[in-house]
């Protein structure tokens, strides 16, 4: 089983503390006070930036067909002058799996694709672990993950440098959950999905998406390349924390699963495709029909704890739930551990919409500042301490990863054997090979397509470790590597702690 393949939680598991915090249903205002709420945003985002000491954040509100706030706080990048404007271009992570799903909405009407369309018609390479499955999973079923999926399929592969043609073409080693009945979070299903739908329109999905909806919107700084954010000057840069302090870090490359997580933005152009979904669609665009399945719930997020508490839908890329009123919210939250949260809260009924962007490790502020807005919107005053609520649910995602983080060496470790005798080239089917140098006196650990480097330490006897910082390994990982001699007519193996446990994490040489 895999027990270490995808170490962080997702944010949507964060949906429970948003539950947690409204409980049973409150008295419903016949009234939404706007006003108030964008009156008290000013001291909803310093009180936000102040206790988690994030750099730099844009706030952005849409109602009833206008954008009525837009305003930037902070800085770009710490040690730099550069204020954030509304006109800054943040990366936007994970809320690109809502717009990317209004993409696909436009593209209905354009081409022979629907939400039930099989992938597999369209992407004849894509397989996944079961046959019948693999013929039968849909757009839809792959952008509300129902797909069976396990949550994060194929991200650590994205870390060691595959591209999305490589991890697309290994998931189908992965075992799946019960089909349409489980709920796995997964970059790269609603990815391949969104790359069938692009195969349709006859051009890649960063173009599809301009030409379907940024251009059409006038969503002029938006894009879905990273090579387009980093040309603008104005750019927040991504900050991931050290030692709990936020540090300059650097813009993560999610080209590889842009469709779910690699768009950029700024609130003021976010703003108007916000304002798109609360109109119901733009006929000449995205019609309603058509993006009404995303918007709608389609499969159990979060299962209800209690005969009293509310269980969370997951629409087509879209968070789907009532709030503690009984009115419909829209949701997404995004999360970088390299430096990006951010979060858009949209109640259709209102037409209100609130999007919060920030570039720092995710910690809950922008949930914290989305989540206190409508409360005051709808209640006159926060009903609890969300910045509580969120900065720990978020724990997790900056803790450090490896059986052996935070652990002093032993003073007296056990003597490793001959280097020569760990090196060569250990195989895996998923994860690629991994080689083992041996030169002057140490070893060299090298993984993935473009022979990702670490010098390896050592620990005790057979045990070797590393220090790794990505996406899915904060700031104080430690990976363990544990080398295994020939047994019983088997070949020599190694382990490496982080990406699996057990067999599944067996390289063999």
């Amino acid at each position: 089983m895999l027990r270490r393949l995808y170490p962080l939680p997702t944010v949507f598991t964060l949906a429970a503390l948003v539950a947690a915090g409204t409980g049973l249903a409150q008295d419903r205002p016949a009234d939404l006070n706007v006003a108030a709420a964008v009156a008290a945003l000013d001291g909803i985002v310093a009180d936000a930036m102040t206790a988690s000491g994030v750099p730099g954040v844009a706030v952005a509100v849409v109602h009833e067909g206008d954008t009525i706030f837009s305003k930037g706080y902070g800085v770009r990048e710490l040690g730099h002058p550069g204020a954030v404007t509304p006109d800054t271009v943040f990366q936007i992570a994970s809320l690109s799996k809502s717009v990317a799903a209004t993409v696909v909405a436009g593209q209905i009407a354009e081409t022979e694709v629907d939400w039930t369309t099989p992938v597999q018609s369209l992407l004849p390479w894509f397989d996944l672990s079961d046959t019948w499955v693999s013929s039968h999973v849909t757009i839809g079923d792959l952008f509300s993950h129902r797909s069976g999926l396990p949550e994060k399929a194929g991200d650590v592969l994205e870390d060691l440098g595959f591209d999305r043609r490589e991890v697309l073409s290994r998931l189908d080693l992965l075992p799946l959950l019960p089909f349409r009945i489980s709920y796995g979070y997964s970059n790269f299903g609603l990815t391949a999905a969104a790359e069938a739908v692009a195969v349709a329109a006859g051009t890649d999905w960063a173009s599809l998406s301009e030409a379907t909806l940024y251009a059409p919107l006038g969503m002029t700084r938006t894009s879905s390349r990273f090579d387009d954010f980093v040309a603008h000057e104005e750019r927040a840069i991504g900050h991931t924390l050290v030692n709990e302090v936020f540090t300059p870090y650097r813009s993560r490359q999610p080209d590889a699963q842009s469709p779910a997580g690699g768009m950029s933005s700024t609130v003021t152009d976010f703003a108007k495709w916000m304002i798109m979904v609360l109109e119901g669609g733009d006929a000449p665009l995205v019609a309603a029909s058509n993006l009404l399945p995303a918007v709608t719930p389609q499969v159990i997020s979060r299962r209800s704890a209690t005969a009293a508490t509310l269980p969370e839908f997951y629409g087509f890329g879209f968070g789907v739930g009532p709030d503690a009123t009984g009115r419909v919210r829209l949701s997404h939250s995004g999360a970088f551990v390299l430096g990006a949260a951010t979060r858009y809260v949209m109640i259709p009924e209102a037409g209100l919409g609130i999007v919060v962007f920030t570039n720092g490790t995710p910690v809950g502020a922008p949930e914290a500042i989305a989540q206190t807005f409508v409360d005051v919107a709808e209640f006159g005053a926060a009903q609890r301490d969300w910045w509580g609520l969120f900065s720990e649910g978020f724990r997790p995602f900056r803790a450090p990863v490896g059986e052996l983080a935070g652990q002093v060496p032993p003073t007296d470790p056990a003597p490793a054997g001959p280097l020569d005798s760990y090196a060569g080239t250990y195989d895996h089917a998923f994860f690629g090979p991994a080689t083992i140098t041996a030169t002057d006196g140490s070893l060299t650990l090298s993984l993935g397509p473009n022979g990702l480097s670490f010098p390896l330490t050592h620990w005790s006897g057979d045990r070797f470790v590393y220090d790794v910082l990505n996406e899915n390994m904060p700031a104080g990982s430690v990976a363990e590597v544990t080398f295994d001699a020939a047994v019983n007519g088997a070949s020599p193996a190694l382990r490496i702690d982080y990406l699996a446990a057990d067999d599944w994490g067996t390289f063999r040489r």
